[in-house]
């Protein structure tokens, strides 16, 4: 969707969580008949897949680290990601990075799939998947190549661009479990939920007395792009303890006013950390942005940075929650 950026530190509970895919033993997928059938439930719709794929390609950070945190490296044919990734040797899941191929480091296309003799796509509206660029589901079928999408990024039907159809976590779960069956890997998807819940279940449980408002901060000086209700920022804001100011939004991400912004006066700002425009940069024009000046979280300088691939649907969503959490907790 957006381009994503160097990830952020680790904190220990994900390092325990993630113990099992570090060196410890792991799942092993299961060795199904490649001419058996998987049914999924995909964006409201029932796919069913021949068999399970070898050459899987995918599109964006968080699409790509589902694929690793499941184990399934062997199964990728490569991944496309723009440029501006950034260090990765800090990153959960070195391992992939260095076992899979980089296709693109731009938009995933048709000749990206052919060239890596991909059986499988792995992508998303507006994370790969464009009607613009020709680059669909549909346009990959006439191919013979079945594809997935993403499941924070199904259309809901409200617009011909709206996003979104269950609330961000859910939508994360419902993926590693649908990886989980098609892959033969359902044992490893169901620990790591679980695991994550656990780990959201105790942020809750220290959550402020009263949840600040928070406004995500995406991009943009004329009009702000920010998180509707469907994207991964509306949960890791409420179960981190805050109130999303744009949760009546029943979209994903969208463009707002910025007289929205100031009329419901958020208490923190969160900034999405990636492109060329650096997070310091977008933190100096939000605090010197004249409409801006009487908002409380400008008042006081409340302003916590997150990156891309923390506010995007991935494996890093309780991580994020966990450290926006702490910060909830400080400045309450």
């Amino acid at each position: 969707m957006r381009k994503p950026v160097a990830a952020a530190p680790l904190l220990p509970l994900f390092l325990s969580l993630l113990a099992t895919g570090c060196g410890a033993t792991v799942e092993k997928p299961s060795a199904k008949e490649s001419s058996s059938a998987v049914t999924l439930t995909n964006c409201g719709r029932q796919v069913t897949y021949d068999k399970v794929p070898e050459r899987v390609v995918t599109n964006d950070v968080g699409i790509t680290e589902l694929m690793f945190a499941l184990g399934l490296e062997d199964r990728m044919a490569g991944f496309a990601m723009p440029d501006d990734k950034g260090e990765l040797t800090g990153v959960p899941w070195k391992d992939g990075y260095d076992k899979v191929r980089w296709l693109s480091k731009q938009q995933l296309t048709k000749e990206n799939v052919l060239d890596a003799r991909g059986d499988w796509v792995f992508a998303g509206w507006n994370y790969g998947f464009r009607d613009d660029n020709g680059f669909t589901p549909d346009a990959l079928k006439k191919l013979g190549i079945p594809s997935y999408v993403l499941t924070e990024s199904c259309r809901n039907g409200r617009t011909k661009t709206s996003r979104g159809i269950m609330p961000p976590l859910d939508a994360l779960y419902t993926d590693l479990t649908n990886l989980g069956k098609l892959f033969g890997v359902e044992q490893r998807a169901a620990t790591l939920i679980a695991g994550f819940k656990k780990q959201v279940a105790a942020v809750q449980a220290k959550a402020p007395a009263k949840s600040p408002k928070v406004f995500l901060y995406d991009s943009g000086t004329d009009a702000p792009f920010t998180s509707g209700r469907y994207a991964a920022p509306e949960e890791v804001i409420s179960k981190a303890g805050g109130v999303n100011i744009m949760h009546d939004l029943d979209d994903s991400w969208t463009t707002v006013g910025w007289e929205t912004v100031v009329e419901r006066n958020p208490d923190v700002i969160v900034i999405c950390d990636y492109g060329d425009v650096s997070a310091e940069q977008k933190r100096r024009f939000l605090l010197s942005y004249g409409p801006l000046r009487n908002v409380s979280a400008v008042k006081h300088k409340r302003v916590f940075v997150l990156d891309y691939v923390d506010l995007v649907e991935s494996p890093r969503n309780p991580t994020a929650i966990a450290r926006l959490g702490g910060y909830l907790r400080e400045v309450s």
